[in-house]
C-alpha cells in the first residue's frame, strides 16, 4: 500500500510539474511577444495620424534641401505624420503653395520665409484658418510678424559676421561674396554679415543660381577682371563646386570657402579645394520643423521660449572634418 501510494504521489507530482512547465512556457512566449511588440513600436508615436505640409524655396538641383527633407522625413516617421513636401524658388508661387496647403486643411505647416512681403500674407491666412505654422531656414528676423509659433535655423547675419572675421584672421585681403538669388533675405544677410566684419576689400557678385554654367562663367570672368580677389565665399555647397571650377578657368590663385554642406564638401576640405564650410545643420532644421508641430498639436508644447532656435553656425575645416564626414556620406550633414 505504501509503495502504491508513493507511486501515485510521484505521478501526481510529475503531472503538476508538466502543467507548471507548460504554463511557464506559454507565459514566457507571451512575455517575449510583448517585449518584441514593445521593441517594434519603440520610438514611434501612437498619437493620431497627422498631415504636415513643408513648403520651401528650394531651387531645382540644390542638394542642400535633400538634407532638410531627410530630417523632416525622419521626424514624420517617428511621429505618425504624412509629410507633404512642395517647393518653388519664385516667392509668388511659394505663396500659392501655402494657400494650397490651407485649402487641403493640413494639420500643420512648416515654411521658409525668404521673401517676407510676398509670403507673410499667405502665412497669416494659414494662421487665421487655425493651422499651426512654424518657420525655418529663412526669415529669422520676420517670423514673429507672420504669426508662426516657432523658428528653427541659423542667424545668417551672425554667420556672415563669423565668416568675415575668420577671413580677416586668416589674412585674406579681398573677399568676393557670391550671391545666387538676389533679394532672398537670408542670403543677403550672409553677405552683409561678411562685409560688416571683414577688414579688407569686399565685393558682392550676383549670379543666377538656376543656371549653373552661367554661375561658373560669371565667377571666372570676375576673377579674371580683378586678380586681387584672394577669397571667394559662396552661399551654398553646389555654388562652391562651380567656384572651384571657375578658379581653375580663370587661372586664379583665390581660395574658396562656403556656407552649407553636402556629400562633396568633406573631400574638398581635405584636399584643400575648400578652406572651410559653415554648417547650419539643415537635418536639424527639417527634423525640428516637423517634430515641433507634432509636439504642439499633440501636447501644446512650444520650443525656444518665444525666440528663434539657432542651429548654427558651425565651422568645418581640416581640424574637424573627419568627425562629420561619415554623416555627410549618409546625407544627414
Amino acid at each position: 500500500m505504501k509503495r502504491g501510494k508513493s507511486l501515485r504521489m510521484a505521478a501526481l507530482t510529475a503531472g503538476l510539474a508538466l502543467v507548471v512547465a507548460a504554463c511557464s512556457s506559454t507565459g514566457g512566449k507571451k512575455a517575449a511577444q510583448s517585449t518584441e511588440q514593445a521593441a517594434a513600436s519603440a520610438g514611434k508615436a501612437n498619437t493620431p495620424h497627422l498631415t504636415i505640409a513643408m513648403i520651401t524655396h528650394q531651387q531645382p538641383g540644390d542638394t542642400f534641401w535633400d538634407i532638410i527633407r531627410k530630417g523632416a522625413l525622419a521626424a514624420a516617421a517617428k511621429d505618425n505624420v504624412t509629410l507633404k513636401y512642395s517647393n518653388d524658388p519664385d516667392s509668388t508661387k511659394e505663396a500659392v503653395l501655402i494657400q494650397d496647403a490651407v485649402n487641403a486643411k493640413v494639420d500643420g505647416i512648416a515654411v521658409t520665409i525668404p521673401d517676407p512681403p510676398a509670403l507673410i500674407p499667405a502665412i497669416k491666412q494659414a494662421v487665421a484658418a487655425g493651422i499651426p505654422v512654424v518657420a525655418f531656414n529663412a526669415g529669422i528676423d520676420q517670423w514673429k510678424e507672420s504669426g508662426a509659433l516657432m523658428y528653427f535655423g541659423q542667424d545668417e547675419t551672425v554667420a556672415g559676421q563669423a565668416a568675415g572675421a575668420r577671413a580677416t584672421s586668416e589674412g585674406f585681403k579681398h573677399v568676393l561674396c557670391v550671391l545666387q538669388a538676389q533679394g532672398q533675405v537670408q542670403l543677403e544677410s550672409r553677405c552683409n554679415g561678411v562685409q560688416q566684419t571683414f577688414k579688407g576689400q569686399y565685393t558682392k557678385l550676383y549670379v543666377n543660381g538656376a543656371d549653373q554654367p552661367s554661375v561658373r562663367t560669371t565667377i571666372a570672368a570676375k576673377l579674371k577682371q580683378d586678380p586681387s580677389i584672394d577669397l571667394v565665399i559662396t552661399l551654398g555647397a553646389p555654388i562652391a563646386q562651380l567656384a572651384i571650377q571657375a578658379v581653375k578657368d580663370a587661372g586664379s590663385n583665390a581660395k574658396i570657402a562656403t556656407f552649407d554642406f553636402n556629400t562633396q564638401v568633406p573631400a574638398e576640405i581635405e584636399n584643400g579645394q575648400l578652406q572651410w564650410a559653415i554648417d547650419q545643420q539643415p537635418y536639424v532644421e527639417g527634423y525640428e520643423a516637423v517634430d515641433s508641430l507634432w509636439l504642439y498639436i499633440t501636447n501644446g508644447d512650444t520650443i525656444g521660449g518665444g525666440e528663434a532656435v539657432k542651429t548654427g553656425p558651425f565651422f568645418v575645416d581640416k581640424s574637424n572634418v573627419a568627425a562629420v564626414a561619415k554623416f555627410a556620406e549618409r546625407g544627414t550633414r
